[in-house]
């Protein structure tokens, strides 16, 4: 049973959502755009959207970490893809651009149409969001993103201040009318509070979201939990769902609460559509197409066994630094883009 929080919706419940949103390997990639068709890893439905993607997708802020080269990152983004994964990830604001420019070179020589890709951006006004989107299409080198996501809701004042007149919102409806963007979602790692006053926000304007992004864990479970808190409204509204940080950031592993595959297989057991996972190395993208080729969901029994293991170091946020930390906080940083 998951804790105090969730209604009626049980573990049991997750599983079966998991496996009910899970369409088998070796077909075409949904009706999106051209994708090819991949083998070996099963994919889940994109919420409402009609599309679907691999359970596992590649994520872009590591595209550009210190000491990886261009080279190296454009082998890390093809060799992701031609292992079968077809979801990207990615970020206006990441490491100046550059994890953009970069994944927009690895694009090139037919590889776009192989792939379901996602950026985002940070600006909170319609000018300030709009530039921001025509910039990731010009560094990424594609006329269309397939989803754009409002990053880092993690303000008290980021749902107001998006669905204004003036908003942001408006910015990545008229993107969406223009063909720029085909999705439209958010993403945030701060509080499920914030999370809860977004989509409330998006309920009162009569707006629904296709996606949302969020940190989805073995620690997450126990404290200040997206999973208990928001993941249930997500099913319920058939919006789907985005999980992020399943190693905590590397934490979990480096710290020794839980192996690699042990993060990856129990993100992958939720009702997610796929599991973001960062990959500074073609070793670490080896390794999550040999968990999500190999998944098959944890059991209840697992899972309790690892939630019992990591409960006593889950309780005060201390290794979910992007919850109980600003330094992960991009836009507190840098208020300037915001707009």
């Amino acid at each position: 049973m998951l804790r105090d929080g969730v209604g009626a919706m049980t573990r049991r419940d997750f599983l079966r959502l998991a496996l009910a949103a899970t369409v088998a390997p070796a077909v075409g990639c949904g009706g999106g755009e051209g994708m090819a068709a991949v083998s070996g890893i099963a994919r889940r439905r994109l919420g409402r959207t009609g599309e679907s993607v691999t359970v596992v997708g590649l994520g872009g802020f590591h595209m550009a970490r210190p000491g990886l080269s261009e080279a190296e990152s454009v082998r890390i983004v093809r060799r992701a893809i031609d292992g079968g994964i077809t979801f990207l990830d990615n970020c206006w604001d990441y490491n100046g651009g550059e994890s953009e420019r970069r994944m927009g070179l690895a694009l090139r020589d037919g590889y776009r149409d192989r792939a379901f890709l996602m950026s985002k951006i940070d600006g909170r006004t319609k000018d300030a969001a709009a530039r921001q989107i025509d910039e990731s299409l010009a560094r990424l080198g594609t006329d269309r993103l397939d989803l754009m996501q409002l990053h880092e809701v993690i303000h008290p004042d980021d749902p107001d201040r998006s669905f204004r007149a003036g908003g942001a919102m408006e910015a990545l409806a008229g993107a969406k009318q223009a063909g720029k963007v085909r999705f439209v979602g958010f993403t945030g790692h701060k509080s499920p509070s914030m999370h809860l006053a977004m989509l409330d926000a998006a309920d009162a304007h009569g707006f629904r979201f296709d996606t949302v992004q969020m940190p989805l864990n073995v620690l997450d479970a126990h404290f200040d939990s997206f999973e208990r808190l928001v993941l249930p409204r997500l099913v319920e509204q058939g919006i789907g769902v985005l999980g992020m940080k399943p190693m905590a950031d590397g934490r979990i592993v480096y710290e020794g609460i839980a192996s690699a595959e042990e993060c990856l297989r129990y993100a992958m057991s939720l009702p997610v559509a796929t599991v973001i996972t960062g990959c500074d190395s073609a070793e670490r993208v080896d390794q999550a197409l040999r968990v999500a080729a190999g998944f098959r969901p944890m059991s209840e029994d697992e899972v309790s066994g690892l939630l019992a293991r990591t409960d006593e170091r889950a309780r005060d946020g201390t290794s979910e630094r992007y919850k109980t930390t600003t330094e992960y906080d991009g836009t507190t940083q840098n208020p300037e883009w915001l707009g």
